[in-house]
């Protein structure tokens, strides 16, 4: 039986009060997301400095990065934060809270990359966004007051995949050096089939029919979720990659390959330190309505961790 904080049942009862995301079509639902007014965020935290810049994607195209830098003289470490959606919807305002809180505790800079999304830019767009931005930070380090040795990556649901996607990426091209990898519960398999997808599949926020909504529309193929890139669970290796927190909501259907994930890591050599944050659901990081305690507590333990790999170092 699931164990559900009353704030769960809150927010699933609002999740629920109107049609199925998967009953639109993307491009409809964006537009219908769009036109609707943004609620205030109250209390956010404070931060020293946030700022937009725009850079060039591989394709020529620009996107957006939101960086968020606490006082002080610096260089300080970096996280890159890739958000979540579904790899269809979100964007870097909705991680707002989350992403000051980190910038201020760690005492780091956030790059919040607002990737392009699919359907209308499908795998591996996104994948070659979300590198873009991570090439940005490292060669441009010194111009954000960043130490360019003292790079991590991270993201939640499609945005922890994409994080992984980038280490494996960075690790086998030679790329920029990254520190370590920050994984809220992560997409690593689309595959839609295991004993937490059984257990969660319907009523808990992300319902089965749900993730393959996002799935289909990320990739266009079915045939493609076997591809390594989109279910990371497929790497034949992942030895070398830099150490990584896997954080999981106690119930969703992405529990299980986090832990499957988590131990592929560790059978590889790889330091990994896995959290399970009780009796709430997927999609609870940042969504400070419902989820503030937990989402401290999640970024408290990101800025722990991110400051015990920076001491290793």
């Amino acid at each position: 039986m699931a164990n559900l904080t009353e704030q769960a049942k809150q927010y699933l009862e609002s999740f629920y009060s109107g049609p199925k995301m998967e009953s639109f079509n993307p491009v409809e639902l964006k537009a219908i997301m769009a036109q609707s007014p943004v609620p205030p965020q109250n209390n956010l935290p404070s931060i020293h400095q946030t700022e937009d810049r725009f850079i060039k994607a591989k394709d020529g195209e620009e996107i957006r990065l939101r960086i968020y830098t606490p006082e002080g003289e610096g260089p300080f470490p970096a996280l890159v934060y890739y958000h979540g959606g579904g790899w269809v919807i979100g964007a870097v305002e909705m991680f707002e809270a989350a992403n000051r809180f980190v910038a201020t505790e760690a005492n780091a800079v956030v790059v919040s990359v607002d990737y392009r999304l699919a359907p209308e830019n499908p795998y591996p767009t996104p994948i070659e966004d979300c590198y873009a931005a991570l090439e940005w930070v490292a060669e441009h380090a010194t111009d954000i007051n960043v130490d360019p040795a003292k790079i991590s990556v991270g993201g939640d649901s499609a945005g922890g995949n994409l994080s992984t996607v980038i280490a494996k990426k960075a690790l086998d091209n030679n790329g920029p050096a990254i520190q370590s990898q920050v994984l809220i519960y992560p997409v690593t398999n689309l595959e839609f089939d295991t004993d937490s997808y059984n257990e969660f599949a319907q009523g808990y926020g992300l319902d089965r029919d749900l993730m393959k909504w996002f799935g289909i529309h990320y990739v266009g193929n079915e045939k493609l979720y076997n591809e390594p890139d989109v279910s990371p669970l497929k790497y034949d290796s992942v030895k070398g990659l830099p150490p990584a927190i896997i954080i999981a909501a106690d119930n969703d259907v992405l529990k299980d390959e986090g832990v499957a994930y988590a131990e592929k890591l560790k059978q590889d050599g790889v330091n990994v330190q896995y959290e399970l944050i009780p009796g709430v659901v997927h999609g609870y990081y940042s969504n400070m309505d419902f989820f503030a305690d937990e989402t401290k507590q999640t970024a408290q333990l990101i800025v722990n961790f991110i400051n015990k790999v920076e001491q290793k170092a």
